[in-house]
């Protein structure tokens, strides 16, 4: 198994610290609001990258956490004159409903940062102990140069962070680049005691405390968005190792951006969709199809059209699903075995290739997560699928490979939280919002398999034609090397 380091910047193999045992610890969200799709991404991607090492074996604590206490739950509050604590209670629920919705798991380990004072401060105090942090006035700092290492996550050097940094001009740091461990409390904020006067935690400093908390002072893994590369995880790492004098994760993972024509998605620009509104339009299923349908690194731009596509692209594979469980359904006491059969409606290369679907898609996850080239196998073996399923025999070698395509591709689909629901149900669930396309799914493989019978038998006027016919009706049809797959033009 590879997976891309941010901080080697390639992929490497991974191996667990301790033998079977991974420590995974992927930064949460600041609860003062509803979440995103942004972070709904996030969430997903190292959901799935928890199930892929389960599956090979690896017993995995998944730590995530919430930051409860920031400046901006706190301006929350007194805009709303709610409570602080109020807020963070409301939206930390409000994130587990969102979740839930998505069929989401919650992590083993879910820590709040408020949780968290004593080892917040104890890590302060043994920084400041090594000459790594000072007071000034109210509040506590790091001395980022008396870091070596500093910048090595992001590649940035100092010189580059003060020229292209909008830093906050502080008195009271020793120098700009320096950022706080410790938060002197204004009047009316919330506080807690400390040596330095009574006060909060920084947001960098919290993730150290507790990441080490629960997964001991060298990580396996530490992962979130492209965008927390720069200061969260290089403060993190600076400060961690600052005062453990140990390397403080192993491996970096960080996944692209959702964007909406190409920007971030984000509240702070106003640009953004909470899951809420989108699983109002689109069943939690689709949604998390559309979230994996992109490799994890790659940006992702969401739009509805994007969604409607995955929706039908879903819709192809329970349909298939759907037909397999009816045929296999009209078998009921049979019980599969060691029977010889040749099916004439695949060559040869394709029975390999159906037969090998569990190892390839074991090998696209194993290189760097890549769910992408996973579904794609998948997609391939739906489409080989139905043709095979077009022979509607009744022979014992025939269901025995049915039966054993649809335990595959159920295993293979929990690994990725797909394909659980009954087929037959889902089906009929996502036919309720049709496309208005005047040709079904079943017609669109159908006429994708009289092309491919065409192109064999070198009749290329007739297969351009059938894609002609379908560019008309809307769909695009693409040839790819795991063979051709369709889209909804637009």
């Amino acid at each position: 198994m590879q997976l891309y380091n941010t901080l080697s910047r390639r992929k490497e193999p991974f191996q667990p610290l301790k033998p079977g045992k991974v420590g995974l610890y992927a930064c949460g969200v600041t609860v003062y609001d509803d979440c995103h799709l942004g972070h709904a991404r996030s969430t997903v991607v190292f959901e799935v990258l928890v199930r892929w090492l389960r599956r090979r074996g690896l017993k995995v604590t998944w730590v995530r956490n919430f930051t409860d206490i920031d400046d901006k739950i706190i301006r929350r509050a007194q805009e709303t004159g709610v409570p602080w604590l109020e807020v963070a209670e409301r939206y930390i629920a409000s994130f587990q409903e969102d979740m839930s919705a998505l069929g989401i798991p919650p992590a083993e380990i879910e820590p709040r940062a408020t949780g968290h004072i004593p080892e917040i401060v104890d890590l302060i105090r043994v920084l400041q102990d090594k000459g790594f942090a000072y007071q000034g006035h109210e509040d506590v700092y790091f001395r980022v140069r008396r870091f070596p290492g500093y910048g090595k996550l992001s590649g940035q050097s100092l010189d580059d962070m003060l020229v292209g940094a909008r830093i906050e001009v502080d008195p009271h740091k020793e120098d700009p680049l320096d950022f706080v461990l410790w938060k002197g409390s204004k009047p009316g904020e919330p506080a807690w005691d400390s040596p330095w006067g009574p006060g909060r935690p920084g947001w960098h400093i919290e993730c150290s405390a507790m990441s080490m908390r629960y997964l001991g002072e060298t990580l396996d893994l530490h992962g979130g968005g492209q965008d927390l590369v720069f200061p969260h995880h290089e403060n993190e790492l600076a400060q961690s190792e600052a005062a453990t004098g140990r390397p403080f994760s192993r491996f970096w993972l960080h996944h692209g951006l959702l964007t909406i024509n190409q920007e971030k998605m984000s509240k702070s620009l106003g640009n953004f969709f909470t899951v809420k509104e989108v699983l109002a339009k689109f069943p939690a299923e689709v949604v998390r199809f559309f979230l994996i349908n992109a490799h994890y690194r790659s940006p992702l731009d969401f739009s509805d059209a994007a969604l409607a596509e995955a929706e039908t692209a879903l819709l192809r594979l329970y349909t298939t699903m759907a037909h397999l469980e009816e045929v296999l359904g009209r078998h009921p006491d049979f019980k599969p075995g060691e029977y010889s059969y040749y099916p004439a409606t695949l060559t040869l290369d394709e029975c390999a290739r159906l037969g090998s679907l569990t190892g390839r898609v074991d090998h696209a996850l194993d290189d760097d997560l890549n769910t992408a080239q996973a579904l794609g196998f998948l997609f391939e073996a739906v489409r080989l699928l139905n043709r095979l399923l077009e022979e509607n025999s009744s022979e014992p070698g025939y269901l025995t490979i049915l039966f054993n395509l649809h335990k595959e591709l159920k295993e293979l689909g929990a690994v990725l939280n797909l394909l659980q629901a009954d087929p037959a149900a889902m089906v009929k669930s996502l036919r309720q919002k049709p496309l208005d396309l005047g040709i079904s799914p079943e017609e669109i493989e159908q006429l994708i398999a009289a092309r491919a019978a065409a192109r064999k038998a070198k009749d290329f006027a007739k297969a351009d034609n059938i894609r002609k016919d379908l560019l008309d009706k809307g769909i695009l049809l693409e040839d790819t090397p795991q063979g051709t797959v369709w889209r909804v033009k637009g």
